[in-house]
Order: C-alpha cells, then structure tokens, then sequence
C-alpha cells in the first residue's frame, strides 16, 4: 500500500507536481561518511585578537562553542590567503593556546596552515614543535602553503613582472620545509597541496609525497562558481549555483585526480570551498539557494568518497583586495551571538541525516526535475533519505516522490528544510523541523511522523525550493 503525505502546506493546486521514484538499494553500501566530514575554514587573521584585544577561538565564547556543536563541526581549518599570501603576523603562542583550547571545548581537530611563499622553514618549525607538544590530539594535520598554484606574480626593483611560479618550484620549496620540520618533529603529518582547483597539482603531489608516511591527507579547494565579481546578476548567480553547471565542476575536479588518491590510499578533502570566491556573490551566497547548494554539495562529496568538506567563513575574509565582508558565511557575528545565514541550515540539514554509510538510491525522472536524492544507512542499520528539490522560480514543479527503501521498518518521520516564501532569493525565514537556530546556537527542530504500511514503500510530496529528510527506523 502506497500512502501520500505532503509535507508542506503549499495548495496542490498552486504548484504543478512531478512524478519521482527513487529506490534505494540496502545490499550496495558506498563510502562511509566520516565522523569529522562537516568543517569550516577560517583565515588565520581571526586566531589573532581584534582591536578588542580577545580572541575569537577562545574556550570562553561559550556561544561559538555551542553553534560548532548544533551544526555538527568537527573539523576547523585554519588558513586562507592571510596565512600565506598575503600573511601578516604569525599567531603568538598566546593565540595558538586560545586556538587549540577552543578547539577542545569545541570537540573538532585543527588543520594548520603554514607560511610558505615568504616564510621560513625553521619559523615553521618552531611552530609544528609547540603545536605538536601540546596539543597533538586536537591537530589533524599542517598544511604548508596556501593555493601555491595563484600565487601573485613578482614585480623585482627594475619593474619587471616575473612568471607565476610553478608546480616544480613549489615542489622543491614544500620538501624542503617538510626535511626541515621533520627534522626537528619526526611526527609531523601533512597535508596538501591545498590548490585551488587544479587536478594537475594533485596528480603531481601524490606522484611526488603521496607515498611518503608523513602525508596522510589529499587537500584541494574548490569555488565552482570561481569569482564572485563575474557573477552577472544574482538571479544568475543563484540558478548556476543549483544547476548540472556546479556539479559539473564537482566532477571534473573528481575525475582529474581522485582515482589516484584512491588507487594510493590516501583520502582527501576539500579543505576550503563554497560557491563563489573574493567572499561570495551578494544576493546570492547569502540567500536560501546556498542552502540547498550546500546541502547538496556535501552529500555529493561524501557520496563520492571524500572524508569532509570545510567551508571558508568569517565575518570578513581575504578577496584579494584586503578582507571583505563575507556574503557566504555560515554565520556572521551578531551584537547578542550570532546570526545563522542560509548556508548554515543547509551544514545542520546535513547534520541530521549524514552520519553512516552511503546507500545506492536510484532515481527514475522522467521529466526531468531539478532533484537530488542520497540515502544514508545509520549505524544503528535506520536508513535516512534526503531528497532535495532544486526547482525554483515561476515554472517550478513539486516532486511527488514514490520511495522503495528496500527494508521493512517500524515508523518513519520527515523534517524539512524551508524558507516561509518559498524563494530561493530570500535570506530570512528558514526553518528546519519547524525552528530557528538561535543567536545562542540553539536548535530545537522537530520530526514529524509519516503514516506508513511499513511494507518499505511510501510517497512523499516535495515542494519547490526545499528539502526533506526522511528517517526509516527499523523493525
């Protein structure tokens, strides 16, 4: 018996509706989704104390440390261009103790960025031995050097622009700091390249360090919409960011050096990513379409083996020009805690239902909708499907979804992720499971329960411009 809820108050007839079967295989498990897979990455402008001389990872900002909770952060990139270059002061001790502290309370493991284009091997030392003395357990890895493939081209004294350097200079740059550093740690492990979007850079490195003990992470970065300032308009901006166009560039960066990640054992991770870089596009990173794009964009990542993504934030952040404000933050600080922007619905949407292994979930889709589908098997063997209708704007249609899950299961309830307008423009409004995130970080969504036969098969209408998590619970 097939039973059809909708899960959304919108009127039937005010919104044309789509036939969408998607069934989910339990006898072919994928990737298992890392326990540390949701991240942030942060400029290492922000370890440093502001003019109000108090650091913002500090175990004290009580605040922070919940919000890192409620929305699942378990990994904390720091890096971004300030960290290499253009660095300013290296973080004192003092900083790095508040850091790795916050880091503590906050239950989340540290990837380190090291200076490289003007910095100095011994210097990097010193810092690998202090964090490794005291706070090994809460580091992951350093990374050394930030996108080295966009360094700036040099300009010497008689005015004369120099090339881009290349990945053979880099190379001879990073080992000599890593015979350096392990040198003096022999401990150490590593990350990198840390590229922005280049698949060559990491064939080369893991050709060149891949096999080496001291690596143990593949790090690449990734803004598919690349600059923010070429975006035409936001109405643009925002239907590239939901369409095959993003996936596209998924892909091609997977295809370009993955499999060799694979084939050589390392696993990786886009360490920094979100849609558009130089701080993300305004009326468009900021708006519930990075929501479903974030959502999206972490199934689709976890789905194709990598270990986490970690999403370049702050309340400013490098553009090339100084610091900017930051358009596709998760969060931005607020005069009472913070206030969480669409993207970080979308990071806790993925909280609720990411944790397991990834299940096979075909999808049959014969007009086309902008839809995507995961299926998740949870360690305590309940499924969680999340299916996320892209359709947006005046001819969007409604998925009417009709699941086999493959098991027999004894309830099931849905929550779902929606803006009050139904418009992927909008910024405020969201709610997932019904609630808000507050200033505090607090969170108290709600499930709602799906009348069922318990036969394994049910229908579920899904309404443009949101998403729907689906928890099967087992006999």
């Amino acid at each position: 018996m097939v039973f059809l809820v909708s899960l959304l108050s919108l009127p039937a007839d005010m919104v044309a509706q789509s036939p969408l079967t998607i069934s989910v295989d339990t006898r072919k498990p994928g990737p298992s989704i890392s326990s540390d897979f949701s991240g942030l990455s942060f400029e290492i402008s922000r370890v440093v104390p502001g003019k109000d001389r108090f650091h913002y990872f500090c175990p004290d900002n009580r605040r922070l440390v919940t919000l890192f909770q409620t929305l699942g952060i378990k990994s904390l990139r720091i890096g971004g261009n300030t960290a290499d270059r253009d660095a300013g002061p290296d973080p004192s001790r003092a900083d790095l103790d508040s850091l790795f502290t916050f880091a503590k309370a906050a239950d989340v493991k540290v990837i380190y960025c090291l200076r490289l284009r003007t910095g100095r091997a011994d210097q990097a030392a010193k810092t690998v031995k202090y964090i490794m003395k005291h706070y090994a357990n809460q580091l992951d890895c350093f990374s050394i050097g930030q996108e080295p493939n966009v360094y700036p081209k040099e300009t010497n004294s008689m005015g004369v622009i120099s090339p881009r350097p290349g990945y053979e200079a880099f190379k001879q740059k990073w080992k000599d700091f890593e015979d350096v550093i392990v040198g003096e740690v022999p401990d150490a492990k590593f990350c990198g390249p840390s590229v922005d979007d280049s698949p060559r850079w990491p064939q080369q490195f893991i050709t060149d360090f891949g096999r080496s003990n001291h690596v143990v992470l593949i790090t690449t970065h990734l803004y598919p919409g690349r600059s923010a300032y070429a975006v035409p308009s936001p109405e643009i901006g925002r239907d590239r960011m939901l369409s095959d166009a993003f996936v596209n560039a998924y892909q091609k960066l997977y295809d370009g050096f993955v499999p060799l990640a694979q084939a050589e054992g390392l696993p990786y991770r886009l360490e920094e990513a979100n849609n558009y870089y130089n701080g993300g596009a305004t009326n468009v990173s900021d708006t519930f379409a990075a929501a479903l794009w974030g959502l999206d964009f972490m199934y689709w990542w976890a789905a194709h083996g990598a270990i986490g993504v970690n999403f370049h934030t702050g309340d400013k952040v490098s553009s090339n020009i100084g610091l900017r404000p930051s358009q596709y933050t998760p969060y931005v600080t607020a005069t009472n805690g913070f206030d969480v922007r669409p993207l970080g619905y979308g990071i806790k949407a993925f909280d609720v239902g990411g944790h397991g292994t990834i299940l096979s979930a075909s999808v049959s889709n014969p007009q086309n909708l902008n839809v995507s589908a995961y299926a998740v098997l949870s360690d305590d063997q309940d499924i969680y499907m999340t299916i996320i209708n892209k359709e947006h704007g005046v001819t969007a249609r409604a998925a009417n979804v009709s699941v086999t899950a493959g098991m027999a299961f004894e309830a099931a309830r849905t929550m779902s992720l929606i803006v009050a307008s139904g418009d992927v423009a909008s910024k405020t409004g969201i709610t997932l499971g019904g609630a808000t995130i507050d200033h505090e970080g607090h969170w108290k969504g709600n499930w709602t329960d799906l009348p069922h036969s318990g036969s394994g098969t049910f229908s579920v209408e899904i309404s443009p411009a949101s998403a729907t998590i689906i928890e099967l619970i087992k006999d």
